[in-house]
C-alpha cells in the first residue's frame, strides 16, 4: 500500500504529466533501447517511429498518476495491457529495467522540478503498479500454458495454405508443426507472430487477429500488406509475409490473447462493423455465431475502398446465407466500374444508412478498423443513442483514443 504522502505527491504531478507526458515517454524509450538494446527484439519499431507507443505509454502513466489512490479504476486497462505483455513474452525481470529508465526520463525532462521527493514517490508507486502487472500476467501465463492445447512462449506453426483475399490482404492457415492440439480462443483474440527476417538486425513481433472461428484444426490470420506511403515506410513484417513467406514455411506463434472478445452469454442482436483489415476479428465473431447456431440476429457491415480491397467477401456471404437471422452490407468509398451491383452504399457510412440496415439500436455493437474510421463509427452510434456500455472496439497496435478532443480520456475506458 502507498502512503498518503506518496499518493498526494503523485497526484500533484498530474498537471505536469498532462503537459510533458509524451516528452517523458519519448526520452524513456531512447534511454531504454540505448541501455538495453536487446529489448528492440520485443517492441514494434513502426509504432516507435510513428509515436504511437510513446503516446500510449504517456496515457497510461497519466492515468496511473490520476487514479493512484483508486487503481481499481484502471484495472480493465491494466488487464488489456497485460494481455499484450503475455502475448509478447514480457517477463518480471524486465519491470525494474523499465522503472529505472522511466525515472531517469522524468528526471531529465523535468529537470529541477523533479525533486528527490517526487522521484522517490514515483519509484514507490511504480513498484506497486509493476507488482500488479506481474501478478496478473503470471496468472495469464499459467492459463495459456495449462489449457488444453496450450503452450508457453512461441510454438512452431507450418503454413498449410496461403490465400490472397484481395489486392492487399492475404490469409495464412497455420497448423502446429508438432502435430499436437491447439488451444481454443475467444472470437476477437489475436496471436503474436515472431519473425526472424534475414535483412533485419532485430527480431520483429506483430500481433494479428485470428480471422476464423475457434474449434478448427488450424489458426487463420489475414494480413494486410502495408505498402510505403509519403512519410510512412512499408511494413517490414507484412511485406515479408506477403512476398517471401510461402506454403510449408514455419512461423512462430504465441498462444491466443486479447480482451476484445465476443460475449457469447449476451442473447441480444449483435452488430459487427469493420473498415479495411479491421474485418478480421469481425469475421471470427460472425463465423462463431453461425457455427454455434445461437440464433442471434447478426448484422455484418464492412467498409472498403472498392471491391479490389474487399477481403473475405464471398466467405462472409456464404456464412450469412447459412443463418436465418444474419445479413451483410457493403459500403465502398471509391467503387470501380467492375463493382456495379456488388455493394450497397457508395461513399462513407453515415447514420441514416446505419439506421436503415440495422433493425434496432437495442443491440450490442463491435467494430474495428483504422482509428479515424472507428472514431467516426463511435460518434454515429453515440449520436443514435446507443449506450456506451454496448459499444466495443479494438485498436491496432498500442491503445489510443477515439475522443479527438482528449487523448487522455482513452486510458480510463
Amino acid at each position: 500500500m502507498l502512503s498518503e504522502k506518496t499518493i498526494a505527491i503523485i497526484k500533484s504531478t498530474v498537471p505536469v504529466l498532462e503537459v510533458h507526458g509524451t516528452a517523458i515517454t519519448k526520452r524513456f524509450y531512447q534511454l531504454l533501447f540505448t541501455n538495453n538494446p536487446g529489448l528492440l527484439n520485443v517492441f514494434n519499431h513502426a509504432n516507435q517511429r510513428q509515436g504511437k507507443q510513446q503516446t500510449a505509454l504517456a496515457n497510461a502513466v497519466y492515468a496511473a498518476a490520476k487514479y493512484i489512490d483508486k487503481l481499481e479504476t484502471i484495472l480493465p486497462v491494466v488487464k488489456q495491457i497485460a494481455q499484450k505483455h503475455r502475448s509478447l513474452g514480457i517477463t518480471p525481470d524486465q519491470y525494474p529495467i523499465v522503472g529505472q529508465n522511466l525515472l531517469q526520463a522524468i528526471k531529465e525532462v523535468l529537470g529541477d522540478a523533479a525533486t528527490d521527493e517526487i522521484l522517490d514517490a514515483w519509484a514507490e508507486a511504480y513498484g506497486v503498479i509493476a507488482s500488479v502487472f506481474i501478478g496478473i500476467e503470471a496468472e495469464m501465463y499459467q492459463e495459456a500454458e495449462e489449457q488444453y492445447g496450450g503452450w508457453a512462449g512461441y510454438r512452431a506453426f507450418r503454413i498449410e495454405r496461403k490465400e490472397q483475399e484481395s489486392n492487399v490482404i492475404t490469409s495464412f492457415y497455420l497448423v502446429p508443426e508438432d502435430g499436437g492440439a491447439i488451444a481454443s480462443f475467444k472470437p476477437g483474440q489475436y496471436v503474436s507472430v515472431k519473425m526472424e527476417i534475414p535483412s533485419e538486425t532485430n527480431t520483429h513481433i506483430r500481433q494479428y487477429s485470428l480471422s476464423d472461428a475457434p474449434g478448427k484444426p488450424y489458426y487463420r490470420i489475414s494480413v494486410k500488406r502495408e505498402d510505403s506511403l509519403p512519410g510512412k515506410p512499408a511494413g517490414v513484417v507484412s511485406v515479408y509475409l506477403h512476398e517471401q513467406v510461402k506454403e510449408g514455411d514455419v512461423l512462430y506463434l504465441s498462444a491466443p490473447a486479447g480482451d476484445f472478445t465476443l460475449d457469447m452469454e449476451d442473447t441480444r442482436p449483435v452488430v459487427l462493423i469493420s473498415g479495411g483489415v479491421g474485418l478480421t476479428p469481425m469475421v471470427s465473431m460472425l463465423n462463431t455465431l453461425v457455427d454455434t447456431k445461437v440464433g442471434r440476429q447478426v448484422t455484418f457491415i464492412h467498409a472498403a475502398q472498392s471491391g479490389e480491397h474487399h477481403a473475405l467477401k464471398q466467405q462472409v456471404e456464404e456464412t450469412v446465407s447459412q443463418a436465418a437471422k444474419a445479413t451483410a452490407h457493403w459500403c465502398y468509398a471509391n467503387p470501380t466500374a467492375q463493382d456495379a451491383g456488388a455493394f450497397h452504399k457508395e461513399g462513407y457510412i453515415d447514420l441514416p444508412w446505419l439506421q436503415e440496415v440495422i433493425p434496432s439500436k437495442d443491440a450490442v455493437f463491435y467494430f474495428c478498423g483504422p482509428t479515424p474510421f472507428m472514431a467516426h463509427i463511435n460518434r454515429l452510434l453515440l449520436e443514435w443513442g446507443v449506450p456506451a456500455a454496448d459499444i466495443h472496439y479494438e485498436f491496432f497496435g498500442p491503445s489510443g483514443s477515439l475522443d479527438e478532443a482528449s487523448e487522455k480520456a482513452a486510458v480510463t475506458q
